[in-house]
């Protein structure tokens, strides 16, 4: 019971969330004898950090010209160019995915 709360919440949740969610399931728990359970089954919770922003939009540096304008048609290949950047969350650590589209196409 104590393990599937834990996997549930993809191993983050630590003794005192896992006890609480026992809890609003009815089952009579302590903070104690969950922390204990885990330690003997060798589960520890992952720390997630806090999102950080990193964008600093308040400065007087120059900025890129919007060249696309929000016209997204080409009618030639290699024409007008389109990338975005993504990341996903695995149990091994960040993912990064970049895509690159021409817009002829």
């Amino acid at each position: 019971m104590v393990e599937n709360e834990f996997y549930a919440s993809r191993r983050i949740f630590g003794g005192t969330k896992i006890t609480e969610k026992l809890r609003n399931k009815g089952e009579k728990v302590g903070c104690g004898l969950v922390a204990k359970i885990m330690r003997e089954k060798g589960l520890r919770s992952r720390v997630v950090k806090k999102y950080k922003v990193t964008t600093d939009s308040k400065h007087n540096l120059p900025v890129a010209e919007n060249l696309l304008n929000r016209e997204f048609t080409a009618s030639k290949p290699n024409e007008k160019w389109v990338s975005d950047i993504t990341y996903i969350a695995t149990d091994e650590g960040w993912l990064y995915l970049a895509a690159i589209q021409d817009l002829y196409g």
